[in-house]
């Protein structure tokens, strides 16, 4: 597969193939949540974010946005770089959110009780080969 850039429209076509087809409800909890990650300094010099909506479990929203970026139960935030080692499975969404890396909006207890499901579909989002 060629490389492609990282938070493209063919990485997020590709994002979403493999979330939807590598992740069942039971996987995900039949989980109904929205997440927005908010990515400050990317190459460019815009902030972009990267859209999840989920309902019973299925993703039925996986999007790149734009300012003015949509309402989500879920905003976390940080550099562009800090996400790049989450999704190249170099640094934990745990460890990066404990150690001030990532910053949060929403409830914290819940988030961290989603945690695991969080690192499920960063993993398969770490095996899509791109260029960040």
């Amino acid at each position: 597969m060629p490389t492609i850039k990282y938070l493209s429209p063919e990485w997020t076509a590709e994002a979403e193939k493999r979330l939807r087809s590598q992740l069942t409800p039971d996987q995900m909890k039949n989980l109904t949540s929205s997440m927005l990650t908010v990515y400050n300094n990317c190459p460019d010099g815009k902030d972009r974010a990267l859209y999840y909506k989920l309902e019973n479990g299925v993703f039925t929203d996986i999007s790149i946005r734009e300012v003015p970026f949509p309402e989500a139960e879920f905003v976390i935030s940080g550099d562009y770089e800090t996400f790049a080692k989450i999704s190249r499975a170099e640094l934990g969404s745990r460890s990066a959110l404990m150690g001030g890396k990532l910053r949060l909006q929403g409830n914290m207890v819940k988030a961290l009780s989603l945690a695991s499901i969080v690192d499920r579909f960063n993993k398969i989002l770490s095996e899509i080969e791109c260029e960040y």
